[in-house]
């Protein structure tokens, strides 16, 4: 008979799971101006009528045949993070930028859907390739966190997944697991997840830049070679260089991770002196836009345009061998040309996250220098619709986990009376969040005085509308794992006022000075942020209250947070320096008796006003 978690062992299972921030320098926006039209190498076609150029829209010269210049299409995507079931509320949705600049929203994602875009995209191209940029497992929804992620394995091996880079999120459970998710068998502590062996993924994943402390090796492949009839393309995959800050010190124990673009460059090197000169940089680090729509042209001159973030300065340096980045991370939706470090313009794309984009790239491939034609690189992010049938394997597979999963996830554990939203420096979900672990903190100490929850732990927000046949209002336990799926505990520890207040101040300095990481609070504390100012002075001390009096610098305050927090994570290091440590259960639970204990059909929780912190601009 298949394996079915007990709650106790799902406990054990989600307490190895720890959760993902953004590491983003709030980089100058760079814009880069539309590409002048240039003519492709003799003898090279295009659907445009031999134009060239590098409009975004696909291009479909030289599918087939053996001529000198062929046609590689390169499908992409990034972030699934375990996202096989349509993803509801916003994050299920793109925006769709109209010529005459009105947006829409667009229902997307779900793999039943993804797979059929996907395959349909490849159709007549002989000269396909279907690439990642990471995360595709971690911070998932119950069917495949509850599972260790195997569900979605199974599923991208039925997308036909050729090549991944490694993300930050595939650290969350360590370096042992994820060798367990490339190479198969049963977890090593909690066993098969049905009655068959685990097989495995069939793709590689490349992890350039991580290496082993004991071998000072990579601790997965760097590179792989894709080969179609003589064509020759390389892959390089790296994961960012601040992983080990976003992840559990457990996670990355043994581990060091290097410069992306001195990897890329070392290995970008090898390829070439290996006859491999064609090369496409998986890169799990990303930018952000100018716009949130996918489709917004990304190299439009004028002020504000273009992106920026980390991965413009990577593009920037990478060496001019690479020929195309497919990045990620940020969930960012863009496809922008940047130019190389000789000048010359090259195509960086992300398609968002959780399934709900991907990227089409057309790269012309000139058998004779064995290169990309690079005047000749096209792209384009398409939507996974939802108005396409399923994909029966698909939909066999879904039912098959969520058979497994139901007798824990269709369980009711709150109700709410609309969208609890997890937007916004400070978001209703966040203030929701931190109201449940100082609720749950004073059930250990009732002396606890108040919560902090990192906005990156809070995944996905809590819809109103029914996502299955729960109903309207109902939160299901899977519907509570989705938000919060990283099993972090609840921790008490003890801080003075002073550490309390440089705490906060260090959610804009420090390591957070270019991009704020804004911590939720819990109710009864109330500061003003004041982002006129700069560096910690954004945070107005004299501001700062509890319970409507002053903090008192020298007076001692039980404080709950997760234990991502409590040992010192997103750069937040004094909340590491407490003392007078009590670990809980884990943050679900504390989020569970909440709700619980607070709402019922007849009486469901309201959305917070999220008026905690006073925001100047």
């Amino acid at each position: 008979m298949p394996a079915t978690p007990t709650s106790s062992a799902l406990s054990a299972q989600r307490r190895r799971r720890r959760t993902n921030r953004l590491l983003a320098a709030a980089a100058g926006v760079l814009t880069v101006g539309a590409l002048t039209a240039a003519a492709l190498p003799a003898g090279a076609a295009s659907a445009d009528g031999g134009r060239g150029g590098t409009s975004h829209g696909h291009h479909e010269g030289h599918k087939g045949g053996k001529g000198r210049y062929q046609d590689v299409q390169l499908l992409s995507f990034n972030d699934l993070h375990g996202n096989l079931e349509p993803p509801t509320g916003s994050s299920g949705r793109v925006t769709h930028l109209h010529e005459d600049g009105t947006t829409e929203t667009i229902d997307a994602g779900g793999v039943e859907y993804l797979a059929t875009h996907l395959r349909e995209a490849r159709k007549g191209n002989r000269y396909s390739v279907t690439a990642a940029g990471g995360d595709m497992v971690g911070a998932s929804p119950l069917i495949s966190g509850l599972f260790h992620d195997e569900p979605t394995i199974e599923a991208l091996n039925k997308l036909d997944l050729d090549v991944t880079s490694v993300g930050n999120h595939e650290f969350d459970e360590g370096a042992q697991e994820l060798a367990r998710l490339q190479n198969g068998g049963c977890h090593p502590t909690d066993g098969c997840s049905t009655d068959k062996k685990f097989k495995g993924a069939d793709f590689p994943y490349l992890a350039a830049n991580v290496l082993d402390d004991r071998t000072g090796k990579p601790v997965l492949k760097p590179y792989w070679v894709w080969k179609q009839n003589g064509v020759k393309v390389g892959f390089i995959g790296v994961t960012l260089e601040g992983t080990p800050d976003i992840v559990s010190a457990e996670g990355v124990k043994g581990l060091s991770f290097r410069d992306e673009v001195d990897t890329i460059n070392k290995y970008a090197k090898e390829l070439q002196r290996k006859g491999v000169k064609s090369i496409v940089a998986l890169v799990h680090e990303g930018g952000f836009p100018a716009s949130s729509s996918y489709n917004y042209d990304c190299d439009s001159p004028g002020a504000g345009d273009g992106i920026s973030g980390p991965i413009a300065d990577i593009a920037e340096n990478v060496s001019p061998q690479v020929d195309a980045l497919v990045t990620g991370h940020t969930h960012a939706a863009y496809v922008c040309t940047i130019p190389d470090p000789a000048g010359k313009p090259r195509m960086v794309t992300s398609a968002a996250s959780f399934g709900r984009l991907y990227t089409d790239t057309t790269l012309t491939y000139d058998r004779r220098t064995g290169d990309i034609a690079r005047t000749a690189v096209k792209s384009a992010n398409h939507v996974v619709t939802r108005d396409v049938p399923k994909a029966p394997d698909m939909t066999r597979l879904i039912a098959k986990w969520d058979t497994l999963a139901a007798p824990i996830g269709n369980r009711a554990i709150g109700y709410i009376s609309g969208d609890i939203v997890k937007d916004g420096t400070e978001s209703p979900l966040g203030d929701l969040i931190a109201d449940a672990q100082l609720a749950y903190g004073r059930t250990l100490d009732p002396e606890t005085d108040l919560a902090l929850m990192n906005p990156g732990g809070i995944r996905a927000p809590l819809t109103h509308a029914a996502s299955a046949g729960e109903g309207d209002g109902v939160v299901t336990y899977a519907e509570g794992f989705t938000v919060q799926p990283f099993a972090n505990t609840v921790n008490l520890q003890d801080f003075t006022g002073a550490q309390l207040v440089q705490a906060l101040k260090e959610q804009v300095s420090g390591a957070n000075e270019a991009s704020p990481k804004i911590l939720q609070v819990s109710a009864g504390l109330t500061y003003t942020l004041d982002l006129t100012e700069s560096g910690a002075d954004r945070v107005v001390t004299d501001s700062i209250r509890l319970n409507g009096g002053p903090i008192d610098e020298t007076a001692t305050y039980r404080v709950a947070t997760n234990s991502f927090l409590a040992g010192g994570g997103d750069g937040f290091t004094t909340l590491g320096e407490g003392t007078g440590d009590l670990v809980g259960e884990d943050d679900l639970t504390a989020l569970e008796q909440y709700l619980t204990a607070n709402s019922s059909a007849t009486h469901p929780i309201a959305p917070p006003a999220a008026d905690r912190i006073t925001i100047v601009r």
